[in-house]
């Protein structure tokens, strides 16, 4: 029988995504036993994000101020709005030096089995930006999930309504890949939002 302390300690660890049981125990083991310096960072860290971060009031990311460094920022395109469904999403279309727009994240999908709608995601915030007047397209970078694209889907016709310009990012055979190695279903949609050599 482990000690109160450390069974509370794995249960909590159990909380972070892909974590089961045996690894929020090894974890737990490591911390207490090889890294108790480390250990008191981790909780202090978590501790201070805690506090400190909210969502920016304009683009919902996390933040340590009421608006983000990027939506504050006078090099953003402001009349580009990318929609992304978490952080990690923006951070990987940063990560391409080919966006300089600005950004809305929802936190999430419609996904009607997790009993999250559009009520639950927010939305009606994001069309209250898009709709800002300064925003001429926005760009929805979903992933290609059932729930992505039914996201997608939904705010496609959320905003069309308003008159605002919306698009969406394509997708097809990855840069550097074989076609041998590339699933059917990927090339087959590469083959349908294929472009002329004169739009590159």
């Amino acid at each position: 029988m482990n000690p109160a302390g450390l069974e509370s300690l794995i249960e909590a660890l159990r909380c972070l995504p892909g974590v089961g049981p045996k690894s929020a125990q090894r974890m737990a083991y490591h911390l207490l036993q090889r890294d108790r310096v480390g250990a008191r960072r981790l909780g202090d860290a978590i501790q201070h994000a805690l506090i400190c971060l909210r969502h920016c009031r304009r683009c919902n990311t996390f933040a340590e101020d009421e608006i983000c460094e990027r939506c504050s920022s006078s090099r953003r395109d402001a009349s580009l709005l990318c929609v992304v469904e978490t952080p990690v999403d923006l951070n990987m279309m940063e990560q391409t030096h080919a966006y300089q727009g600005l950004y809305y994240v929802l936190m999430g999908r419609i996904s009607p089995l997790d009993g999250i709608g559009p009520r639950e995601l927010g939305l009606e915030r994001l069309l209250e930006r898009a709709s800002d007047g300064v925003v001429r397209e926005v760009i929805l970078a979903t992933n290609f999930t059932n729930e992505g694209e039914a996201t997608a889907h939904y705010i496609t016709a959320m905003l069309k309504a308003r008159g605002v310009a919306v698009s969406r990012i394509a997708r097809g055979v990855p840069v550097g890949g074989e076609l041998e190695y590339v699933d059917s279903g990927t090339l087959a949609q590469a083959l349908r939002e294929r472009r002329g050599r004169n739009e590159d």
